[in-house]
Parts: structure tokens; C-alpha cells; sequence
């Protein structure tokens, strides 16, 4: 129960583009990492991501902010 609620529960992390066309790409979990899923934004554009149980990794190309439980962060120019 309490693996199943993670799942559904699991990390969260928002990404504002700074720019038109900020990629960003989610990678699978498991024996070997492959992409499962893209998206696009333009500047100005949110996007709420999580980590669940398919996903392990976003990979963002573009400048963004990007908000975590952790801190935010913005890439560099």
C-alpha cells in the first residue's frame, strides 16, 4: 500500500521556460534508460513533471527555471 501511494505520490518538479522551444524529455526506469516522452514549451509556459514509477530522469534543453522541494534553479545563458 504504502509503495503504491509513492507511486502516485511520487516527486514533483515545475519548469518554467525562460525561451521558446525548451525541450523536455522523459526517461524510462529500468534494465536500460529510453525516452518515453517529450514535450515542448515556449516561453512563459509551465509544466508539472513527476517522478513516478516509469519515470527516473528529465532531461530539459533550453533555459528554464526549475522548482523542487529542494530549491530552484535557473540554467545558464
Amino acid at each position: 500500500m504504502l509503495q503504491e501511494m509513492w507511486e502516485i505520490t511520487g516527486e514533483y518538479v515545475v519548469i518554467k521556460a525562460l525561451e521558446n522551444g525548451v525541450t523536455i524529455i522523459g526517461l524510462t526506469r529500468g534494465r536500460d534508460t529510453k525516452f518515453h516522452h517529450s514535450e515542448k514549451l515556449d516561453k512563459g509556459e509551465i509544466m508539472i513533471a513527476q517522478f513516478t514509477e516509469h519515470t527516473s530522469a528529465i532531461k530539459i534543453r533550453g533555459r528554464v527555471e526549475l522548482l523542487t522541494k529542494h530549491g530552484s534553479l535557473k540554467t545558464d545563458d
